[in-house]
């Protein structure tokens, strides 16, 4: 057998006999794990309670303080019980007005000052219309303004006042807004402290109410004075216009035809005085005379044409544009499809507006090629001019096709402009057909 080793003794580990040197302070593995265990478990604990303590606090927190009521509903407050005061004065107003104007109209006072009274219920109204937009946030379009100063005499500016309906519907508005005045100050001022849990529900359908009045009554008639508005602006165009073409007529009679009619006078009477002195030189002078006298007659037809084609006048717009299309630089294709004449003053438009558009073809576009096609459709004349060439064109570009196109839309007309860059250029213009009259 063999003896057993000495070290078989030993523990474990350790490489010392039993009961011999420092004892092993190093604490044990199992000791250990046990102290790490519990500063866990506190640490989770102590959160657990920091947490709850939270939660507990949190729940006797106030929150913070915040109104009880809307911005837009102490607006719409506001509003109501401002009613009652504007009525009061609007009704008085109304009243005084419709009073001393039906007793006073048999006097030679009474419409002058019924129509003075009508132009002071438009103030009031403006200041209606005021108050809406910023206390209920309805945005209504002030009417347009009478346009007096183009009335005319005395008796024709009296009349547009008199017959105005922004004048009449605002004093209707002032009459009807007097109960309405008082019932919504006698609701919502004991709403304030009685019935204050609901006031914004009641606040809210008052208020809708009178937004509808204000849009009902105050606000301008859409469609009428849309189109007032648009004449106005399109006659002014219209006038001034005529006015340029005025002066450009001017202009070249003026710097052109006259110029050249003076010089040729000069030229015959020297001619004249050289007759019987010398023949030669009178012939040569006399010659020279006859030249001008061509070249007058040219600009005189160019003139003519400038003004109105008689081509177009004879032969309408399929020959007048085929005239004008041999004069462009570029290869132009020219159809026309009309079943009949329209009337002159549409026709003339037409034909300038082909005319500019072909200018700035041969002018500005580099192009190959270009067509011209007219045709009608329905109640519309439509012309669509194309071109192959590098593009970019733009309505607000120049002056002339800013032109056409005021000129277009002074007849109630639209103008388009399809140009990117690189081509092609599409140019569409529309204009109202009317029938030329007999």
């Amino acid at each position: 057998m063999t003896a057993p080793s000495p070290a078989a003794d030993r523990p474990h580990g350790t490489g010392r006999p039993p009961g011999t040197g420092r004892p092993d302070l190093s604490p044990r593995s199992d000791h250990g794990d046990r102290t790490n265990h519990t500063d866990g478990n506190d640490r989770t604990a102590l959160a657990d309670r920091t947490a709850e303590q939270g939660g507990r606090d949190s729940l006797h927190r106030l929150p913070p303080p915040r109104p009880a009521l809307e911005g837009r509903t102490w607006k719409e407050i506001a509003h109501l019980l401002l009613n009652l005061p504007m009525a009061v004065f609007g009704f008085v107003y109304a009243f005084t007005v419709l009073v001393a104007g039906g007793i006073l109209s048999l006097t030679a006072i009474g419409l002058p000052l019924l129509a003075l009274c009508l132009l002071g219920a438009r103030q009031l109204g403006k200041l209606e219309r005021a108050r809406a937009r910023r206390l209920l946030g309805v945005q209504v379009e002030e009417p347009s303004p009478l346009p007096l100063a183009k009335g005319g005499g005395p008796v024709q500016r009296l009349w547009m006042a008199l017959k105005d309906p922004v004048g009449w519907r605002t004093l209707l508005y002032d009459v009807i807004r007097l109960p309405w005045g008082i019932l919504t100050f006698c609701t919502v001022l004991p709403s304030l402290f009685v019935l204050w849990p609901v006031l914004p529900y009641i606040t809210r359908g008052m208020a809708n109410v009178d937004r509808a009045m204000v849009r009902g009554l105050l606000s301008p008639s859409d469609e009428l004075e849309r189109r007032i508005a648009e004449l106005e602006s399109d006659r002014g165009i219209v006038v001034d216009t005529a006015a340029a073409d005025l002066r450009r007529i001017e202009r070249d009679l003026h710097d052109g035809a006259q110029a050249r009619l003076v010089n040729l006078a000069m030229g015959l009477g020297l001619a004249k005085e050289k007759l019987l002195e010398d023949p030669d030189t009178a012939a040569a002078m006399v010659d020279e005379a006859h030249g001008e006298v061509k070249l007058a007659l040219q600009e005189l037809r160019d003139l003519a044409r400038g003004i109105h084609p008689a081509v177009l006048t004879d032969r309408g717009l399929d020959a007048a544009l085929s005239s004008v299309a041999s004069r462009c630089t570029v290869p132009v294709t020219v159809t026309v499809d009309l079943p009949a004449r329209p009337a002159e003053a549409i026709e003339g438009i037409a034909y300038f507006t082909v005319s500019e558009l072909l200018q700035n073809i041969s002018k500005h576009s580099g192009a190959r090629t270009a067509s011209v096609d007219v045709w009608r459709a329905e109640d519309r004349l439509l012309i669509q001019v194309r071109d192959d060439g590098r593009g970019g064109a733009r309505p607000d570009a120049g002056s002339g096709m800013r032109g056409l196109a005021e000129r277009l839309g002074a007849v109630d007309g639209l103008f388009a402009v399809d140009s990117p860059a690189g081509g092609p250029t599409v140019v569409t213009a529309e204009l109202p057909w009317r029938d030329r009259t007999a």
